[in-house]
């Protein structure tokens, strides 16, 4: 209410509703309107005055302060006739644009996805494993002046030390890397380190491998690089490296792969795959991007990072803390040769020079407190525990759609059988309060209907099989429909 009230205020005095020198109701009378404590509006009086909108005279009471107001519009003169703008004098986009993004096929995320019961939503964050208090804490001390002077400068190129260090003592090694601070960058999650390196590394035309199915907006960042896309296919043992795959890959100059949990079907690239990969990258002189956004998360069965076993520093290996901590918090890191970093830190500053050091600064001190430790374990096992009971769930409940067989993650990524449209299937599930995502944005055009996937990053784990046994009456509904003709 504070907070409000300090708003509203705020909000009349810019626009002129309140005029400088202007009395204000008193404390207690306007707490009585509000039906607040008289503490709540005396405090918010006080931070106005801190501010400079409020002025607190003795034994007078508060007026509202000299500052630089916003004047209220005026409004439009009526008229009459306003003809409607020639052709000439109208802007038309059309004719302007050179891309048009919101075009791709992508990813559609349910804004109110925290309405339905049972929410089996990717990627939310779970606000009862957030560690709030300890990110409170870490914020607090990130505000010392010491800390304060460093990242409240006009650093264009630069991280935050600490961090760096960070992530090449504490969290890389658990993956299998062993990385100098030269070969870390900082980026604003994984996604804007794959924008980075496909900026740095293709050029139109250059051929790009590209799982199918695969994450969408990595084929979409390709594709607006006027990249030439090829779609490799994977199965139960990950990327598939047959004889076309070899002939494809002999032709490209990068390959995208998510090992570790592939997107979206969350199996894991089988070593001798993973060394082929390796194999034929040495041999026909591609790289490789390592897109390891589940890293953080994985299962005791998910096998370390390629970047573990690369010899010859042609896998640049993409890395994010938000499925640990949040989406929002946006902090994710390149690994790679210091001569591409070097590169990829003067291609960020071309676009909003270093990520917010104010929130590396926090995240370092999370890591070098133990905080983030403690999380990534409370994850994993939340996750582990959800993942096993939404395998039983399926198993029990919808025998007849085919479950990929992952080790873990964050998902499950559902076949649904010849008779079961996918797309029928979520609309029909939305009406009984589940919430199901769509699998087309993964696959081929010519696959659309056949997939969902089923996230487990925000759901409680007793809501897992009572929804799942929803999803199963909605398709009992479904075959009960007669058919149309």
């Amino acid at each position: 209410m504070q907070v409000w009230i300090r708003q509203s205020l705020v909000d009349a005095i810019l626009v002129g509703k309140l005029q400088a020198g202007q009395k204000m109701p008193a404390t207690r009378e306007l707490a009585s309107s509000l039906g607040v404590g008289r503490n709540t509006v005396t405090a918010a009086y006080d931070a106005l005055v801190s501010d400079g909108f409020l002025e607190a005279r003795e034994r007078m009471g508060y007026f509202v302060g000299t500052v630089d107001l916003v004047p209220a519009p005026e409004p439009a003169p009526e008229r009459q006739s306003d003809p409607a703008p020639t052709q000439g004098r109208r802007l038309c986009w059309r004719q302007h644009l050179k891309a048009r993004p919101s075009q791709m096929r992508g990813i559609r995320k349910v804004a109110d996805w925290q309405e339905y019961r049972y929410p089996f939503v990717y990627g939310q964050v779970d606000r009862t494993l957030f560690p709030v208090e300890q990110w409170r804490a870490c914020s607090r001390e990130a505000l010392a002046l010491s800390a304060i002077d460093f990242w409240a400068a006009d650093r264009a190129l630069d991280d935050d030390p600490m961090l760096v260090e960070m992530l090449c003592r504490h969290v890389l090694p658990q993956r299998g890397i062993f990385a100098r601070r030269d070969e870390v960058m900082i980026t604003l999650g994984s996604q804007h380190g794959i924008f980075l390196l496909s900026q740095l590394l293709l050029r139109a035309g250059d051929a790009v491998g590209v799982e199918d199915p695969g994450y969408p907006d990595a084929r979409n960042i390709f594709d607006a690089r006027r990249a030439f896309i090829q779609r490799l296919a994977v199965d139960d043992r990950g990327l598939v490296l047959d004889a076309r795959a070899e002939a494809v890959l002999r032709k490209t100059t990068l390959v995208c792969v998510t090992p570790a949990h592939h997107c979206p079907t969350m199996v894991s690239l089988r070593d001798d795959r993973r060394e082929k990969l390796l194999e034929l990258a040495d041999r026909e002189d591609f790289l490789i991007i390592e897109d390891d956004y589940e890293g953080e998360i994985r299962s005791e069965q998910t096998p370390p990072a390629l970047k573990s076993i690369d010899r010859s520093g042609r896998v640049l290996y993409v890395g994010t803390m938000s499925k640990v901590l949040a989406p929002g918090v946006r902090i994710g890191y390149i690994v790679g040769g210091a001569e591409l970093i070097a590169e990829a830190r003067a291609m960020r500053r071309l676009m909003h020079r270093s990520a917010p050091l104010n929130n590396q600064r926090t995240a370092a001190l999370l890591l070098a407190n133990g905080h983030y430790d403690s999380t990534v374990r409370l994850v994993r096992q939340t996750l582990s525990y959800r993942w096993r009971a939404a395998r039983r769930a399926m198993d029990r409940h919808m025998p007849g759609f085919a479950v990929s067989h992952s080790v873990g993650g964050s998902s499950l990524w559902v076949r649904c059988p010849p008779q079961v449209d996918a797309r029928r299937l979520i609309a029909a599930a939305a009406e009984r309060g589940v919430l199901v995502e769509a699998g087309d944005p993964f696959v081929a055009p010519e696959m659309a209907g056949r997939f969902f996937r089923l996230g487990l990053s925000a759901i409680d784990w007793q809501l897992i099989e009572p929804g799942i046994a929803e999803i199963a009456k909605a398709v009992a509904a479904m075959r009960r429909e007669p058919v149309a003709g």
